[in-house]
């Protein structure tokens, strides 16, 4: 059994997210302790958070802020922002963000506020 896993992240289907559209790698591996997930920031995300996952967002291209429990953190190429578990977040601004969940993605371990999502609408993730 090999001990690594190639992937060419523009070789993957885009997802829609809260945040815009991700590419994710790694996911559908059972026994990967993280995934890598190329993000395109669309221009409202929805603010969420985690219970489990940390995320280290590291920003490719564009400049913008990350909005952190209410802070906004300006961020440009080669920012990187460990984010915690509890720590309401999105992005804001056109970017294109490495994402790097810790343990690997789970749908189970969005959350929204209730203001955050726009009335009739529920967020994807």
């Amino acid at each position: 059994m090999k001990r690594y896993h190639p992937v060419h992240l523009a070789d993957l289907p885009p997802i829609a997210c809260c945040c815009g559209t991700t590419r994710r790698a790694f996911v559908d591996l059972p026994d990967a302790p993280a995934s890598a997930h190329y993000l395109e920031v669309k221009d409202e995300p929805t603010s969420h958070y985690h219970l489990k996952t940390t995320e280290i967002y590291v920003v490719l291209e564009g400049e913008g802020f990350l909005e952190l429990d209410g802070d906004q953190v300006p961020v440009k190429p080669l920012s990187a922002v460990m984010i915690r578990p509890g720590c309401r977040h999105r992005a804001i601004g056109k970017m294109k963000i490495l994402n790097i969940p810790v343990p690997k993605h789970d749908d189970a371990d969005f959350y929204y506020d209730e203001s955050a999502a726009k009335p009739g609408e529920t967020p994807v993730h």
